[in-house]
């Protein structure tokens, strides 16, 4: 069950206190917003996530106790999915106050993926509780030809100038990089509606995205903060030496470290010692989209892998067998457009590169991409909890 909670701490980097659910309803309860109303008395904006079960999706409002933390007296309906353009859901309010109205921006249609249609609207009231007006124009942020699917925003004021911090996908990467962060400038028209320029987000794309390359060489003594893994499975590592040592897991992909893609067409790398790899224990280098779904090229029992992960079943695409033991191993992944992968690998440190001999140029790995996350690239360590493996030189170059 989906629910809005509420935890609260001293400084914000924390520690936090749990308060526990402040609603959690039957088909789900999600996108939370607080905010006080005409009178100063906080309440709880959210959503009831009906499309999960084909239901309409109303945004709620309740008043919140200060002292307990808990909804209290009645809950009221603002406005729910009534437009064509807002398809099966409202959903991501965030409300700000501007000339004697409550303003909310919210989101609408479908959010994620390869077949999205979201796109971002606004309502206004006097009052918190309504009746609320949704404006003539909606949706007043959509597609343009560099920005897809732009939604789900919060409202921000610097120096008279007003902004919505919001999502979107860029085209050319879409799904396979997920969705970013853009900052859209609005202004107030005469009939006191937001507009922006174009009804579509103005930020230009990263001119030069080799300045988001990584190279990462493992030094000093703590795994860098961009390193990703997936939820609840907190690794066991250690960084010393200009070296990553990962213990291994034998759960699906394994343990999973990884760093984000920025662009559709990338290349990456990484050193892995071989003779950390005991008999059973594999270790490389995939695309990931979820610990149920990668593209990966795996060492092990003296011998690489192919491994094809989809919907947790996974499947060995080839293997190479080693005559002699090799000391390191690199280990490369090349990706264009976002799907299109291919697997190399050098005994020499990287000096000369092997491209493993598929059946086709590339392998397909359109199915990748979860429905709200792009790609990642990962280390992978499987094996034995008790089995620890080494990485070295870990490199990510982006481009296009």
């Amino acid at each position: 069950m989906l629910c809005v909670a509420v935890a609260s701490a001293d400084h914000p980097e924390g520690p936090y206190t749990d308060h526990g659910p402040l609603v959690g309803e039957e088909a789900g309860s999600i996108d939370g917003f607080p905010i006080r109303d005409e009178h100063g008395v906080l309440h709880l904006v959210w959503k009831n996530d009906g499309n999960s079960r084909g239901e309409a999706t109303p945004l709620w409002a309740q008043p919140i106790d200060e002292k307990t933390l808990q909804l209290t007296g009645e809950r009221h309906e603002l406005f729910r999915n009534d437009a064509p353009w807002e398809g099966p859901l409202v959903e991501g309010s965030a409300m700000v106050r501007h000339n004697g109205y409550f303003y909310m921006f919210y989101a609408g249609n479908a959010c994620c993926g390869k077949y999205c249609t979201y796109a971002e609207g606004v309502a206004r009231s006097r009052t918190l509780l309504g009746p609320w007006e949704k404006c003539p124009q909606n949706p007043i942020l959509t597609d343009n030809s560099t920005w897809k699917c732009p939604g789900h925003g919060t409202v921000a004021e610097k120096d008279g100038r007003w902004f919505l911090l919001h999502h979107a996908y860029h085209a050319d990467s879409h799904e396979f990089v997920g969705r970013q962060g853009l900052l859209s400038e609005f202004t107030w028209n005469a009939e006191g509606w937001p507009h922006f320029v174009n009804n579509s987000p103005q930020a230009a794309p990263l001119a030069d995205v080799r300045t988001m390359n990584v190279a990462d060489n493992f030094e000093g003594d703590a795994l860098g903060l961009k390193w990703q893994w997936p939820i609840g499975t907190l690794p066991r590592l250690a960084v010393a030496d200009n070296e990553l040592r990962l213990g291994a897991n034998p759960a699906r992909l394994g343990t999973v470290v990884a760093r984000r893609t920025y662009a559709a067409t990338y290349s990456t790398s990484v050193l892995l010692d071989a003779t950390t790899l005991t008999e059973g224990t594999f270790a490389g280098l995939g695309a990931v989209g979820d610990p149920y779904n990668a593209l990966a090229l795996v060492a092990g029992d003296n011998m690489l892998q192919l491994w094809l992960v989809r919907m947790g079943k996974k499947h060995r695409l080839l293997e190479v067998l080693f005559e002699e033991p090799c000391a390191t191993l690199g280990l490369r992944l090349e990706c264009w457009g976002g799907s299109r992968f291919r697997f190399s690998y050098s005994l020499n440190q990287g000096k000369l590169w092997e491209p493993l001999r598929t059946d086709a140029y590339a392998i397909n790995g359109t199915y990748l991409p979860p429905w709200d996350r792009g790609v990642r690239v990962g280390l992978i360590a499987q094996g034995e909890e008790t089995e620890t493996v080494t990485f070295r030189r870990f490199s990510l170059r982006n481009l296009r």
